[in-house]
């Protein structure tokens, strides 16, 4: 029986989903008998400051929005910009005989579902109803078999939203007070921020090593064809049995691990080449194995994102937003899970694409099942699939650009996951031959045959290693046998360096959290977001490069915090959190031995062991951010650089200093905010040492007899003149010095006083039009320009601000003023051709600094790019997530106001009456005045002691996680 039929019979029915384009399409399978609303997620949440919490809470609760003396009592509050929402809920409420919360089936859909019951207070019958994609079968499917809210889930989410805001709330404070102001520490956030860092400190400590191999072009003798070629290309194994070195072989410092390997130095590499060019070589021997690869797992949120980011060059949090979309409109299952397993329907689905597609030779005899490899897999979800049970193949979706894309990856992984193996045979060549010298040599050659691509047809993975070859690779290797003689063609000697460890990119950041159990899968795109947000981290290309800013923080996290940014300390969280979720562990009690440190000697390894783990504090957190003396807010932002330099975190950025303030020969520099610390090197900070800084005196100003100066601003080098002592700076007297910025062709070292007093000349009056107003020449935020009046003209140098003659201002004002956009400038930089839109992407200057542009989408550069170092990678990234945004909503315009005729006025009252209504009148208002002052100071010095508070929390709030 269809659900509109149901419906007829048992009344109306409210479902209650999450998003407005899912209740659209599931309005859509319904039908009108049911009313489909979306709360618009949460609709409510623990306040974002003080200012949003209930007068009668105060202290503690007010500033923390949780009362920890009883019970850890979380204080909610409907979010303003949700009272309408709200309410728009309640009215449809009273009209429905059932409600239907459809919120997503995950924790934080099951918490979303519990705060709609609880403030909307149903009277009605009220039932849980859950699917895992929107198609008609399934939603219908969802509708018939509804259960209820599951309170374990409620709870688990519930203590992590808890524990996430006691962490921000209490340790963001300190960093305000010991780094720099409006920072935020997260429980996830902060470990993943340490991860970047640690990496760039191994990249930092690395030492390069140089090491050289010989590479032989060995030839069979025979013409050769595409299945036997007549030469192989082998690399140097071995010299007198010694294996030669390759980069594995060295450790961070450049040290061979092992001193049975043989490091080759260019001048012996060069000699054994020598030694070896009449050497006759032959086949030692031939090793072959059969070759296996199975098909890759179904997506799951975590591997999804990785292959996006490989094959797509997209974002996690672009992925996600993409994938959402897909979701929303029924094309794929729930993209937020932790699990491999496909339904019996998907299984049946994709088996039938293989057939028809790649026939039944592809198609393995049973399904293929996957385990999961998740601990703790906490989603009810199937993994990531086409939706329903017969898939779309891409054409057949309709869909375009970044959702096809997507689509067609999914579709992709899914269908292979239920092909056949792909076989075949890897072999092993050994070539061996004497010295002139009379050393032994041996050289090596692999190669890989595929006689059945199975899976491989379908799909490949990719790699993060750009470097390494992909599984549908095959090298073939000519047909040799044990004793042939081979002929060197030729034999080059080819020199290596170590590399340092690769920096994470958003890929493989996201693979290592889920490794190291740390954090949920679902929530790797936001806290990623977060650290780039926050200034942490920034890109260079994909790599995620950690700011001075995060070494900072990192510093005081390890050395004060050490157990709350410990790799295992916080997997083990999770691990809590799962048993609190399972009903094998209690919310409160828990709770407390993490925030009070009660119940310490438990020994358990969780988290009640939050302490330093250094022996000062075994307390919980509370204890933790109270104590704040140990904390020397200099030294965890100060690292040493070498040669007396010393780099240090300020309130306005990272700045390089040799000596003590104010002591002679102290030295300071500002370094660049986009500096990868591991090139920090003591040269570099040298040459910033070394150019001018400070104050850089140019003259005197002949007009006037005050010094004229140089300075390198917060916003880029000026001059400016000095004032006499005493000269009022502020009050109605007060004095501003002349200054200027210097043209984009100046710079400090070269800048003269002439050049400055003309800078400083500005603006120039260049001449009056034929009616008198007088034309100036001035810079300004976006460069040079004339200004008549209101009447503003762009000109196109700086130079011309001085060299523009009245005639030539005139010509230009007599010229139409351009409407809208200027004309176009040239790009500053050209990245290839989109892979989405297939048009030519470049990057240019707009109004609002450097942008990418395909001619369709823009999208602005971010804080951790420039216009000289961003990739192709990069900018078809920055496309992407702009895409995945969608267009910018408009704001509608409001209707006028409606004019209202005013009545005419009755008959005129006498002089009496009037005199008597005026006297009413003038008491009343006195009345009211008085009152509405007192009003006014009650409520000016709440909302003054409200936003004091509210400001404090303002920068910890989102800190979570």
């Amino acid at each position: 029986m269809s659900p509109t039929s149901e419906t007829a019979k048992g009344g109306r029915r409210l479902v209650i989903v999450e998003s407005p384009a899912k209740a659209k399409t599931i309005k859509g399978y319904l039908g009108p008998g049911y009313i489909v609303e979306a709360s618009v997620g949460h609709i409510r949440d623990l306040p974002n400051g003080a200012a949003e919490v209930p007068e009668k809470y105060t202290g503690e609760v007010r500033r923390l929005g949780v009362d920890v003396e009883h019970d850890f009592q979380p204080i909610y509050v409907v979010n303003a910009d949700k009272r309408a929402q709200v309410k728009k809920l309640k009215d449809l409420l009273k009209e429905s005989d059932e409600l239907f919360l459809a919120t997503d089936e995950d924790r934080e859909g099951e918490a979303i579902a519990w705060h709609l019951q609880e403030v909307l207070k149903p009277k009605i019958p009220v039932k849980r109803m859950v699917f895992h994609e929107i198609t008609k079968d399934a939603i219908r499917e969802a509708v018939a078999n509804p259960r209820q809210l599951n309170q374990k889930l409620v709870d688990a989410q519930e203590t992590r939203r808890i524990l996430d805001r006691l962490y921000g709330y209490e340790v963001s404070p300190v960093l305000w007070k010991k780094v720099m102001p409006r920072l935020s520490a997260g429980r996830v956030q902060s470990v993943a921020t340490r991860l970047v860092v640690e990496r760039e400190r191994e990249r930092i400590a690395f030492r390069s090593a140089e090491y050289w191999d010989l590479t032989g072009t060995f030839s069979t003798g025979r013409a050769g064809d595409a299945s036997d070629p007549s030469a192989l290309v082998a690399r140097l194994q071995s010299v007198d049995g010694r294996r030669v070195a390759q980069g594995r072989d060295f450790d961070s410092l450049g040290q061979l691990k092992s001193a049975n390997t043989l490091q080759l130095d260019e001048a012996n590499a060069r000699a054994l080449a020598a030694a070896l060019e009449n050497t006759r070589f032959s086949v030692r021997s031939v090793e072959s194995k059969p070759y296996r690869r199975s098909p890759y797992a179904p997506f799951r949120t975590t591997t999804l994102q990785q292959e996006a980011s490989r094959k797509l060059g997209y974002g996690a949090k672009a992925t996600m937003q993409i994938a959402q979309k897909l979701y929303e409109n029924g094309y794929i299952t729930y993209m937020r899970t932790d699990s491999t397993t496909l339904s019996d329907t998907a299984v049946a689905a994709a088996r039938a694409q293989v057939t028809q597609l790649y026939g039944a030779d592809y198609l393995p005899p049973q399904p293929r099942t996957y385990a999961g490899k998740v601990k703790n897999a906490q989603e009810a979800h199937e993994a990531i699939r086409p939706s329903g049970d017969r898939f779309r193949t891409p054409a057949e979706t309709g869909l375009t650009g970044d959702q096809f894309r997507l689509y067609e990856l999914i579709w992709k992984r899914t269908v292979a996951s239920q092909m056949k193996d792909a076989t075949g045979n890897s072999v092993t060549v050994k070539i061996g031959g004497t010295a002139s010298d009379g050393r032994d040599v041996e050289f090596t050659a692999s190669g890989k045959t595929i006689t059945f691509h199975g899976f491989l047809k379908a799909y490949v993975e990719g790699a993060d290693d750009p470097n390494a070859e992909l599984d549908d690779r095959e090298r073939r290797l000519p047909q040799v046998a044990e004793g042939d003689a081979l002929t060197a063609e030729e034999i080059s000697v080819d020199g290596h360096a170590t590399k340092p460890p690769a920096r994470y990119t958003e890929a493989s950041l996201v693979k290592e959290l889920e490794e190291r159990e740390i954090g949920r899968p679902s929530t790797y795109a936001s806290i990623i977001g977060t650290i780039l947000d926050r200034g942490y981290v920034f890109k260079k290309g994909t790599a995620l490069v950690p700011s001075f800013l995060s070494f900072a923080v990192v510093n005081l996290l390890e050395k004060h915090f050490g157990r709350l940014v410990d790799y295992d300390f916080t997997a083990k969280m999770e691990d809590d959190l799962d048993r609190i979720a399972r009903g094998e562990a209690q919310s409160v009690p828990w709770l407390k031995r993490f925030y009070f440190g009660e119940g310490t000697g438990t020994g358990n390894g969780g988290a009640a062991e939050a302490g330093n783990g250094d022996g000062d504090h075994l307390g919980g957190l509370k204890e933790l951010v109270t104590d704040l003396g140990a904390i020397d807010a200099r030294e965890v932002s100060s690292f040493p650089v070498g040669n007396g330099i010393v780099l240090r975190v300020g309130r306005y950025g990272p700045y390089i200093e040799r000596g003590e303030k104010d002591a002679e020969g102290h030295q300071r520099a500002d370094v660049p905010e986009d500096l990868a610390p591991d090139e920090l090197s003591v040269e570099f900070a040298e040459e910033l040492l070394a150019k001018p800084s400070g104050d850089f005196e140019l003259g005197t100003d002949p007009a006037t007899g005050r010094p004229i100066v140089a300075k390198d601003g917060r916003y880029g080098p000026y001059v400016t003149e000095i004032l006499p002592e005493g000269t009022p700076k502020t009050g109605k007297n007060a004095v501003k010095p002349r200054t200027a910025s210097l043209f984009k062709s100046m710079s400090l070292d070269t800048v003269t006083l002439d050049d400055a007093l003309k800078l400083m000349s500005l603006p120039r009056v260049v001449g009056a039009d034929a009616e008198g107003v007088e034309i100036t020449a001035q810079n300004g935020r976006y460069g040079p320009y004339l200004k008549k009046g209101t009447d503003s003209r762009s000109l196109q140098s700086e130079e011309q601000l001085f060299t523009i003659t009245l005639e030539e201002a005139l010509a230009i004002y007599a010229q139409p003023k351009q409407r809208g956009r200027a004309a176009a400038k040239p790009p500053l930089k050209e990245l290839g051709e989109d892979p989405v839109s297939g048009k030519p992407v470049v990057v240019k200057d707009g109004r609002f600094g450097p942008y990418v542009t395909d001619g369709e989408t823009n999208a602005t550069l971010r804080s951790g790019d420039s216009v000289e170092t961003i990739t192709q990678e990069r900018g078809f990234e920055l496309l992407a997530e702009k895409r995945a945004k969608g267009p910018a909503k408009k704001t509608a315009k409001k209707a006028p106001a409606k004019k209202t005729t005013a009545k005419k006025a009755p008959a005129k009252k006498t002089a009496a009456a009037k005199k008597t209504a005026a006297a009413k009148k003038t008491a009343a208002a006195k009345k009211t005045a008085a009152a509405k002052t007192a009003a006014k100071k009650t409520t000016a010095a709440k909302t003054t002691a409200a936003k004091t508070t509210a400001k404090k929390a303002t920068a910890a709030n989102g800190a979570e996680d």
